[in-house]
């Protein structure tokens, strides 16, 4: 069976933080792979800031290009809207049964995660794993059965930070991959 973690999110825009984190997730959580889930609409999520779906899977392509073992994936796309994780995943493992799905979340979405949809079905059908992101810390007494917390290096880069730098006119090249820069600087002079 190939060991395939989920990293969801709207990636507006993907950033080094997001390519790194999940550089040393497959390490650290044992995976063959991880596939990069572009949301087309979180539902916990505005949507009033966010690019095209389209172009976040593109630039999310762009980001992974030279790694195998990082896929973009638009899977997504093709499920009813609201993405919801958990349909997400029983869809995935009904379309994929020589794989096992690993949820990757930031422990920002375990502290709400009883607001998910089908929460307690989650917990009890994958592996969760969680990784900080610079808020509290968590205590591993009190995670479920199947959620385990992984250490990697804390990435002070955000999607907001990216854009807040674009809107203001900022420096941001160095927040994300060389070629997500180049297709972004190209789009905006159209």
């Amino acid at each position: 069976m190939t060991r395939t973690g989920i990293f969801g999110g709207s990636f507006n825009p993907i950033h080094n933080g997001h390519v790194q984190l999940a550089r040393h997730l497959l390490d650290e959580a044992r995976l063959d792979e991880i596939w990069f889930m572009v949301s087309p609409q979180n539902p916990l999520k505005a949507q009033a800031d966010l690019m095209d779906e389209r172009l976040r899977l593109e630039l999310v392509r762009l980001a992974l290009a030279d790694d195998p073992r990082l896929v973009a994936s638009d899977y997504e796309f093709r499920l009813p809207r609201p993405s919801y994780t958990w349909n997400t995943l029983q869809h995935l493992s009904t379309d994929y049964p020589d794989r096992t799905f690993t949820l990757l979340i930031g422990e920002d979405n375990l502290r709400c995660f009883d607001r998910w949809a089908h929460a307690a079905d989650l917990l009890r059908e994958y592996d969760i794993v969680v990784y900080p992101r610079g808020h509290k810390p968590i205590d591993t007494a009190t995670l479920p059965p199947r959620v385990r917390l992984v250490n990697p290096p804390l990435y002070d880069i955000s999607s907001t930070e990216v854009r807040r730098r674009i809107r203001e006119g900022e420096p941001w090249d160095t927040l994300v991959p060389k070629a997500v820069y180049e297709r972004m600087s190209e789009i905006s002079k159209q």
